[in-house]
């Protein structure tokens, strides 16, 4: 059983007028100590099912479909339960620091929060020695917890909200864009703890970013999302080098390779924009952008289809494994 399935799960905003469809027909999983990737353009749907798997969504926002974390549907929990499995079987890592963080509290009392909420320690001295613990795993001097959020850097930020989501221990961390607005070379850094602590906790991560390129290199997996849906899926380093859908291209291609010999090619934009998720354009939702588009891609919308045991794709161009078998 994986630690978090997601099934066909589809997601509407509830807007004046109507509903705006944000994801339509996401699946994925996340094993215990593997890291799923998922990338787009903004837009794409990608923080939405963040949101979805611990029921962070507005309220009014419809949802079908099913998240199943250690086989429970969190979205069918009653609230007591939700509450006891946020921050300790699953927690996540807001976007922006400062829009996670309580500007008027220090960050030691926000880091002990989520233990004094689920009772895991047992003593004051527990609690600020664990605290402590937390800060230095991170790489923050424990001294730090005295501070306030605007005392300390970006990227000590960005640390103080992953020793959070750490703070009871769960099975799943969720990273929604954690590296957003810092230079590369603290981006590396938060990264590579990341990647370290899924390697010593061996806890499942789903981690959303835009870029491919960084996701290649942290991640097992990679989901790429489009207008709200899965259009291609694989092994992160077999995709970035080799993506089979069109858009899956682009984005690789949007990046440059930093440090290989070998690669010459300049980053190359994609032209246009993601279509208006009220007004999709007929058969497939990229064939407006797509350079590699025939008159069959504006009548079929093609789903996702298994390419190889470990890969799948969404594109007319990609023969499904069995075709090829035949």
């Amino acid at each position: 059983m994986a630690l978090l399935e997601i099934r066909d799960l589809s997601i509407a905003y509830r807007v004046a007028g109507g509903s705006l469809p944000a994801v339509r027909g996401v699946s994925l999983t996340v094993e215990a100590g593997e890291v799923v990737g998922v990338a787009g353009e903004s837009g794409c749907g990608k923080s939405t099912v963040a949101g979805a798997v611990l029921r962070l969504l507005p309220t009014g926002t419809s949802v079908i479909g099913s998240v199943l974390l250690n086989g429970q549907d969190v979205l069918t929990m009653p609230w007591g339960k939700l509450r006891a499995v946020r921050w300790s079987d699953a927690s996540i890592v807001f976007q922006g620091a400062m829009s996670g963080l309580n500007p008027v509290r220090r960050i030691g009392d926000q880091i002990a929060e989520p233990m004094l909420v689920h009772a895991t320690v047992a003593t004051r001295r527990a609690l600020d020695s664990r605290v402590s613990e937390l800060l230095e795993q991170v790489g923050v001097p424990a001294w730090r917890a005295r501070s306030y959020p605007h005392e300390l850097s970006g990227g000590q930020r960005q640390r103080v909200m992953i020793a959070m989501a750490l703070a009871c221990s769960p099975q799943l961390i969720i990273a929604d864009e954690p590296t957003t607005a810092l230079d590369v070379m603290v981006q590396a850094q938060v990264l590579a703890l990341l990647k370290s602590l899924v390697a010593e906790r061996g806890v499942g991560m789903l981690l959303i970013s835009h870029d491919l390129s960084v996701l290649s290199n942290v991640c097992d997996r990679v989901a790429v999302m489009y207008a709200g849906r899965v259009v291609e899926e694989g092994p992160a380093a077999q995709l970035f080098g080799d993506a089979r859908h069109p858009y899956a291209q682009a984005l690789a291609a949007a990046f440059p390779v930093i440090g290989d010999p070998t690669s010459r090619r300049a980053p190359r934009g994609l032209p246009g924009d993601p279509p208006d998720p009220t007004d999709l354009p007929s058969g497939c939702p990229f064939h407006p952008r797509c350079p590699a588009r025939v008159d069959v891609c504006t009548v079929d919308d093609v789903r996702l289809r298994t390419v190889s045991p470990v890969r799948s794709a969404a594109c007319v161009h990609v023969p499904a494994a069995s075709e090829v078998a035949s």
